[in-house]
């Protein structure tokens, strides 16, 4: 069987893993799908059976909600399929079939070396991580941005546009348009793109009524604490699990996640988020230096891009497993141009998703306790080692690339001329 083959027989039997694994480990992994999506995308469809007191609500429009208005719609797509198979693996069956589009993009006639690898990859963390990156709404929009940041060269109109769409999916793409707009030449192409999805949505919305909740995807989040996998909280971690300072875990049943408290707990909470975008700032400055010097977009914007992902994880009080798929897209890009620079980095994400999913799905009842398991804490301290790692080998590589733009150019060429590498992408 061709290469090409081989890689779609590998595509279903991952897929068939992850989704019934779903299923046998423990904490339920895929129950944010039928304990929340299904509700919500059911009432909005005016089945009673799903709502509440009083009657049909849709949320985003009618009621305040934590999500962009789009990531509604993946969760009306699973309906498509639930009648034959009920809902939660009728989400698992969109989340393959976007992947599927994505995977197709990506892999192309399998000739590449550089494509099979990245798709190798991507296949090889869905794995490591689990079931969580499919039973989230990241099984919707990391497809999206693997696709969108494929297409920013060649076909910068779509591409923006389906980074738009994962943006108001969940708004985690944002960082991939910014880096965009910082590293890709027809900037216009790249925000004219974004506007007409954004522009699209917004009328919708409006159009329905929703317009008082248009944006509460964004104030909700300023209500929230420290959650117990934030790298920032880990002193709080071991506060709690050693029993001491007056720190302990405990649910925020608002917000349906677990926060620490601690001392100071509330000055860390007012400083993350200006500490975040401050951030994000200095990374786009490095950027646009690296635009002034001359580096090529092909080494600059996976080098963006990757750096903003991972600080939007690193350096942010809100933490969740499936988080780690936000590093998937720029790692992908990477690999399909410089496959020598992006092996490591991606061995370590791999390595860090395969920590992640120990500690959740596995281990996580060890830490919803008021004083959490040392061991589990010490797991969950270890993968935001890592990922601290990774944000730093990140942001030094953005730094050589934008002080060096022609240090890449020898190995570039072996490979394939910076030109080339363009042309070869998707159309």
């Amino acid at each position: 069987m061709a290469r090409r083959g081989w890689m779609w027989v590998a595509f279903a039997l991952v897929h068939g893993f992850v989704a019934v694994a779903g299923y046998q480990l423990p904490h339920a992994p895929m129950g944010d799908v039928y304990l929340v999506y299904e509700p919500w995308s059911g009432c909005a469809l005016g089945m009673m059976d799903y709502c509440g007191p009083a009657g049909r609500q849709i949320v985003g429009i009618t009621e305040p909600w934590v999500y962009p208005a789009l990531a509604l719609v993946p969760m009306l797509a699973a309906w498509l399929f639930e009648a034959a198979v009920s809902y939660t693996p009728a989400w698992a069956i969109v989340v393959t079939l976007v992947d599927a589009v994505a995977f197709a993009v990506l892999l192309g006639d399998a000739r590449s070396r550089g494509r099979a690898i990245a798709a190798a990859f991507w296949l090889t963390f869905m794995v490591a991580l689990g079931p969580v990156g499919m039973y989230r709404l990241e099984g919707i929009t990391v497809p999206l941005a693997i696709m969108g940041c494929l297409w920013l060269i060649r076909r910068p109109w779509l591409g923006s546009a389906l980074l738009a769409a994962g943006t108001w999916i969940k708004v985690w793409p944002a960082a991939l348009l910014a880096a965009a707009v910082v590293a890709v030449r027809r900037r216009l192409a790249i925000v004219g793109g974004a506007l007409i999805v954004s522009a699209a949505t917004i009328a919708v919305v409006l159009a329905l009524g929703g317009g008082r909740y248009l944006f509460g995807f964004i104030t909700d989040q300023t209500g929230r604490g420290l959650q117990i996998e934030a790298p920032v909280s880990a002193p709080y971690m071991w506060f709690a699990a050693l029993d001491v300072l007056d720190s302990r875990v405990y649910y925020a049943s608002d917000l349906l996640t677990f926060q620490v408290s601690g001392p100071g707990v509330n000055e860390v909470i007012a400083v993350m988020t200006p500490l975040l975008a401050a951030s994000v700032l200095a990374l786009l400055l490095l950027g646009l230096w690296g635009v002034r010097r001359g580096a090529p977009v092909v080494r600059l914007y996976p080098a963006l891009a990757f750096a903003l992902v991972l600080a939007l994880i690193v350096v942010n009080k809100v933490g969740s497993p499936q988080y780690m798929t936000w590093i998937v897209a720029p790692i992908v890009l990477g690999l399909v141009i410089d496959r020598a620079t992006w092996l490591r980095p991606a061995a370590f994400a791999v390595v860090t998703g395969l920590l992640t999913q120990i500690v959740y799905p596995i281990f996580y009842n060890f830490l919803m306790t008021d004083h959490p398991a040392p061991g589990v804490v010490a797991l969950l301290t270890v993968r935001n080692l890592a990922l601290v790692v990774m944000f730093v080998w990140s942001v030094i590589h953005l730094v050589r690339v934008a002080r060096n733009p022609e240090s890449g150019a020898g190995r570039l060429a072996s490979h394939k001329r910076p030109a080339s590498v363009i042309e070869r992408f998707p159309s």
